[in-house]
């Protein structure tokens, strides 16, 4: 064991839906025990005694390497966390270099459980491969919870994509020249308009005055509405499509209202995040879009670089050279919800800031697409988002 290794006890953790396999060792690679545990409490208990055992024996910290984290390993991992053991992330990626290059004899759990172990000892005396085991920070609450809301309310917002283009398609087959009223089944008042009676056939029926009772539609949109009656036509489908046409038309503005009250959730949160208040500040920035990066960054303490920090957002691009041959290519572990979320607010950004149009007219004229110019962009914003967060000041404008 090298002298600058400090002693303490390491456990690698191998993740699975209903049960973990558990490895416990030195840093001078003496193997101590394997067991298995249930995701019960039971298991659990049994997790925190037999570690207990041996930090009380040897007197010395715990680490814990476990692949999985925050995802089948909840809520273990935020049980480890809550005892101040050091907790480190697996990267599978490099996991699966790493199996590639020392292959075991076969592949199970209970060596999985060990190889975590091993990955200990590989970065310790090898500083490159510092990256396969990346320690979990301690993130701030609020933090936290943004990063549940925003992928929450990402979750419903695919949702009423994915049923608006359904609702389109079979409005187009159901009840030709409907939609062309509105060109937008996802518009608030033509959703108001479609539930506002018992049977989609009774809408070429109803009244002017009727019309201008529903939320949303005024007298242009009743005009719109009338001109289409006085030719509406039904496909023999309307007698079992139409309530299906209703219903997710309900479903869609009941996701409207639901993702209208995370995001003023967000927008409360966000006030007592100092990260989403210092990223709010760039202009372009809006509330969701900081709160989204502000819960998947969680703190900035996790990322030794800009660099690093412009990788997990999929600002940047890896060099892939060889020789002469000069190319570059696209990460594979990016955050995509932060890349989402970057995109979104640069687009906005570069279009309320001079300087930060003037590059991004640059690099179109260099022949870059438009999302390439856009990220091309974000990779600068990505130095700034690291120093603002690290410094703890908010953006100025020269």
């Amino acid at each position: 064991m090298s002298n600058n290794t400090p002693l303490e006890i390491r456990v690698g953790v191998d993740v699975g839906c209903y049960q973990h396999n558990v490895a416990i060792g030195l840093p001078n690679g003496d193997f101590l025990e394997e067991f298995e545990i249930s995701h019960t409490s039971d298991g659990f208990r049994e997790f925190f005694l037999r570690i207990g055992a041996h930090e009380k024996k040897y007197n010395c910290g715990v680490a814990v390497a476990m692949e999985g984290f925050n995802g089948h390993a909840r809520p273990l991992d935020t049980m480890i966390c809550v005892r101040d053991y050091r907790l480190y992330n697996v990267n599978n990626l490099k996991l699966a270099r790493f199996k590639e290059i020392f292959p075991a004899a076969a592949k199970t759990d209970v060596i999985d459980a060990r190889k975590a172990l091993e990955l200990f000892q590989l970065r310790d005396h090898l500083p490159s491969a510092r990256d396969v085991l990346q320690e979990v920070k301690a993130v701030p609450q609020e933090n936290a919870i943004l990063k549940r809301l925003t992928r929450r309310r990402r979750f419903l917002v695919n949702e009423r994509v994915r049923i608006i283009n359904s609702l389109q398609t079979d409005l187009r087959a159901v009840c030709p020249g409907l939609l062309d009223i509105t060109n937008d089944a996802g518009n608030l008042w033509f959703l108001r308009f479609l539930t506002s009676t018992d049977s989609l056939k009774k809408l070429a029926r109803l009244r002017l005055a009727t019309l201008l009772k529903i939320p949303g539609v005024g007298k242009k949109y009743a005009n719109s509405i009338r001109h289409w009656q006085e030719k509406a036509i039904y496909s023999p489908e309307v007698d079992w499509v139409g309530d299906m046409i209703q219903e997710d038309a309900l479903r869609v503005l009941e996701l409207h209202d639901k993702i209208k009250t995370l995001e003023k959730r967000c927008e409360d949160i966000g006030r007592h995040s100092r990260t989403a208040a210092l990223i709010s500040s760039i202009p372009g920035y809006g509330p969701v879009c900081s709160a989204t990066l502000a819960g998947e960054i969680g703190t900035i303490d996790r990322f030794r670089s800009e660099a690093s920090l412009a990788l997990y957002l999929g600002m940047a691009t890896l060099d892939n050279s060889s020789g002469k041959h000069k190319s570059s290519k696209n990460p594979r572990h990016v955050n995509a919800r932060a890349k989402a979320a970057m995109m979104i607010a640069i687009d906005r950004h570069r279009k309320g800031v001079p300087e930060s149009q003037k590059y991004y007219v640059k690099k179109r004229s260099e022949g870059k697409a438009h999302n390439q110019a856009i990220r091309a962009l974000g990779r600068h914003l990505s130095r700034v988002i690291y120093k603002m967060l690290k410094e703890d000041r908010p953006y100025q404008m020269r």
